[in-house]
């Protein structure tokens, strides 16, 4: 059974290969070609990720960036083409439940960094998104919530009209902020794309800007 996450790798994978290695995306100073390379980075070579993740040690950042310049120099068909088939060999992301775990929400949040990165995108042009994607995007960000937002300088609620809510952030001296919307949308803002996520945000002005203003993401 083809899972959520093989799904949507190969809707990006179509989104790429639509709009070029050259498209803007939501990642500061990257364009398609860079962020497929980084996606490929992260399935074939765990060694510069987990050197990507030690900025202070300038070795290994530099290790994992020429690896991913590497990347980024094949042609474009095989890069879109290394991002479909996924990491060489056996691995647990080839199991269905793993997969999704791991990769929904990575391939769904850099899907939107290029559609939502096009000049002429607008609110009313976001992807509607089937049940099932919304449910595992939501247990995902519930996983992941306390991670994504633990650089807010206020506490964080989020919720949804069909999930309820849950708690990603404890209070602060700033107090709480509501954030409402759907399951995706509030995984994006949780990643630090508050620009375009589309949601509302609700409590006293001091932690509504709070929010707003906070360096969210992983």
């Amino acid at each position: 059974m083809t899972g959520l996450a093989q799904l949507e790798r190969m809707a990006l994978c179509t989104t790429l290969t639509r709009v070029g290695p050259d498209a803007p995306t939501l990642c500061e100073g990257w364009t398609a070609r860079d962020l497929a390379a980084h996606l490929v980075l992260r399935e074939r070579r765990p060694d510069a990720v987990a050197a990507g993740l030690v900025p202070q040690v300038g070795v290994l950042a530099d290790h994992s960036q020429r690896v991913q310049d590497g990347y980024a120099e094949q042609s474009w068909q095989d890069l879109v083409d290394m991002i479909r088939q996924g990491p060489r060999g056996w691995s647990p992301t080839r199991v269905p439940a793993v997969d999704d775990a791991i990769n929904l929400a990575e391939f769904y949040v850099h899907h939107e960094d290029l559609l939502r990165a096009a000049p002429d995108w607008t609110p009313d042009q976001a992807r509607p998104l089937k049940v099932g994607v919304k449910n595992a995007l939501w247990s995902r960000l519930k996983q992941a919530g306390q991670l994504l937002f633990r650089r807010s300088p206020v506490g964080v609620v989020l919720e949804t009209p069909e999930h309820g809510s849950h708690s990603a952030h404890r209070p602060t001296k700033l107090g709480t902020a509501l954030l409402i919307g759907e399951p995706h949308e509030l995984l994006l803002f949780g990643f630090g794309r508050q620009d375009v996520a589309r949601v509302e945000i609700e409590g006293d002005a001091a932690a509504v800007e709070g929010l707003r203003g906070a360096s969210l993401g992983l």
